[in-house]
C-alpha cells in the first residue's frame, strides 16, 4: 500500500507550457482525500514550487532545490532541512563560469541573482513565474547558496559537456543535468533521494510504501528512493534504465496512469 507519492514537477505533472492536466488535478486530490502524502520532489526554487503547491492544493512536504530545502508545508514556510553550497565551492564554479561566458542563476536565501537581464533569465523567469535580481555577483554575500544554475538554451550537447567537465572538476559537489538546457551544481547532500529518505522518517513510511515518478536525469536519484519507481514515458533513456515500470507520455496523462495503476487501486 502507497502511503507516500514523491513526485517531480516538470515533465512529470506540468507540461512545457507550465500547465497540468485536469486529469493530474483530480488524481492528486483523489489520493489526498484518502491520506496518501503527494509530496513535489524538484529542482526549482521553493519560491517556484510553492506557487505549484498552491495551485494543486498540496497539503504536504515540498522539496526544493533537488533537495537542498525542504518546506513542512507551503502554508507554515517551516524549514525542515536545509544545506546550502560553501562560499569557497561557489567561487570556484562562478570562476570557471565567468571564463567561459556561461549564464548562471544564483539562488540565495531563495532570492534568484543574476548578472545580466538578457534573453536567458526573461525566458526562465517567465516560465516559472519568477522575479529575479540583476547585480554584480562579487557585490553578494556568497553565503546561504541554495544552488547554482547553469543554462544553454541553444545546444543540449553543451549543457552535457558542462556536466561532464564540472563533474571533474568540482567532484565534491552534486552536479546534475536535470533538463537538456540546464546544469545545475548543488552540495552532495542536495540530491532527491536524500529528501525522500528525509521524509520516509519523517513520515514514518518504509520503503515499500514509497512511490517515486520522474522524466528526467536528475530523477534517477528519486527514483533509487522509491519502493515503487515510475518513469515517464518523455523520460530520458538513462533514467528509464532505473524504473520499474514506464508509463505513458505528459501530454496523454501519464502520472495519471500511473497513479491508477499503483496507487489508487490499492486504496
Amino acid at each position: 500500500m502507497i502511503k507516500l507519492v514523491a513526485t517531480d514537477i516538470d515533465g512529470t505533472i506540468l507540461n512545457e507550457n507550465g500547465d497540468c492536466s485536469n486529469g493530474v488535478r483530480n488524481c492528486i486530490a483523489k489520493m489526498q482525500e484518502k491520506g496518501i502524502k503527494v509530496v513535489i520532489v524538484t529542482g526549482r526554487m521553493y519560491a517556484g514550487a510553492k506557487q505549484v503547491a498552491e495551485k494543486l492544493n498540496l497539503k504536504y512536504a515540498i522539496v526544493s532545490y533537488q533537495g537542498g530545502l525542504i518546506k513542512k508545508d507551503c502554508v507554515s514556510n517551516e524549514t525542515l532541512y536545509e544545506t546550502c553550497i560553501p562560499q569557497k565551492d561557489a567561487d570556484l564554479v562562478l570562476d570557471w563560469a565567468k571564463k567561459n561566458n556561461i549564464h548562471i542563476n544564483l539562488y540565495i536565501n531563495d532570492i534568484l541573482y543574476v548578472e545580466n537581464n538578457n534573453e536567458i533569465i526573461q525566458r526562465y523567469a517567465k516560465r516559472q513565474n519568477l522575479e529575479y535580481k540583476v547585480c554584480n555577483f562579487e557585490d553578494l554575500k556568497l553565503d546561504n547558496i541554495n544552488k547554482i544554475l547553469a543554462i544553454n538554451y541553444d545546444d543540449a550537447d553543451i549543457v552535457t559537456s558542462w556536466v561532464n567537465e564540472c563533474q571533474q572538476k568540482f567532484p565534491h559537489l552534486y552536479i546534475i543535468k536535470s533538463t537538456p538546457h540546464f546544469c545545475e551544481f548543488s552540495t552532495k547532500e542536495a540530491t532527491k533521494a536524500c529528501a525522500v529518505n528525509f521524509l520516509k522518517k519523517y513520515y514514518n513510511v518504509n520503503d515499500d510504501e514509497v512511490l517515486a515518478i520522474g522524466d528526467q536525469d536528475n530523477d534517477i536519484e528519486l527514483l533509487k528512493a522509491g519502493g515503487i519507481s515510475i518513469a515517464m514515458g518523455n523520460g530520458t533513456q538513462e533514467l528509464k534504465k532505473y524504473a520499474d515500470f514506464i508509463t505513458d507520455t505528459i501530454d496523454n496523462d501519464g502520472f495519471v496512469k500511473a497513479m491508477e495503476k499503483f496507487v489508487l487501486c490499492s486504496k
